[in-house]
């Protein structure tokens, strides 16, 4: 099973991974956790070069490529063999992160960019993905407070934007995989409902609420 938080930045998919891993571990759930870009070497050293603010002058087809090479490693290497093991894999981004930021973000051509993820990701897709939509300036005012600002971060606020109603359209297109949490709310109070959501749908896919 296969699934994925996005969002915007400062949307907290990270802070909430950890606490969502713990409650389903202590419920005898095989859950693992992982992120994009990252989660093998090649993919961190990878992350690094994306993040770093020092890459201002990045063009926004070698940042599309860089996020395909680091996830086309991350699939072969990580998820593949922990979904075939009968795994729970809960990824902090996946594909719809590229088409959000580098296709609505940049602009770029969304078919083009769907090409190049079939081509790092074999065709292998969420079963779930969970939307962590907040307005792109309490987000951005959320990762400015917390001292976490990359070069990502930086763009300007119409491309975050873009990103972001990126996101809702990708939402509106596939019902059936995305499901959309309000987290400008209370920490506490989303964490609540990825619970909810996330063991409604194990339970429908024969994983039995603990």
């Amino acid at each position: 099973m296969f699934i994925t938080l996005e969002g915007p930045e400062g949307s907290g998919k990270t802070s909430h991974i950890p606490a969502l891993v713990a409650y389903f571990q202590q419920r005898g759930y095989p859950i693992f956790a992982t992120r994009e870009p990252g989660s093998t070497s090649i993919g961190e050293q990878i992350r690094r070069i994306l993040h770093d603010p020092k890459n201002a002058e990045m063009h926004p087809r070698t940042e599309t490529l860089l996020y395909q090479a680091a996830r086309a490693q991350f699939v072969e290497e990580v998820l593949r063999p922990r979904l075939e093991r009968g795994e729970i894999v809960l990824s902090d981004r996946y594909t719809d992160s590229t088409l959000a930021y580098q296709g609505y973000g940049h602009q770029q051509d969304l078919d083009q960019v769907r090409t190049l993820i079939r081509y790092a990701t074999g065709g292998l897709t969420p079963d779930l993905t969970v939307l962590l939509d907040v307005d792109v300036t309490i987000g951005l005012q959320r990762k400015q407070q917390a001292g976490e600002w990359n070069r990502l971060d930086a763009y300007a606020l119409d491309f975050h934007c873009r990103v972001r109603a990126g996101y809702l359209e990708l939402a509106q297109q596939e019902p059936q995989r995305w499901r959309v949490i309000d987290a400008s709310r209370q920490w506490d109070q989303v964490q609540e409902d990825l619970r909810r959501l996330i063991a409604s749908f194990l339970a429908t896919r024969l994983y039995p609420i603990a």
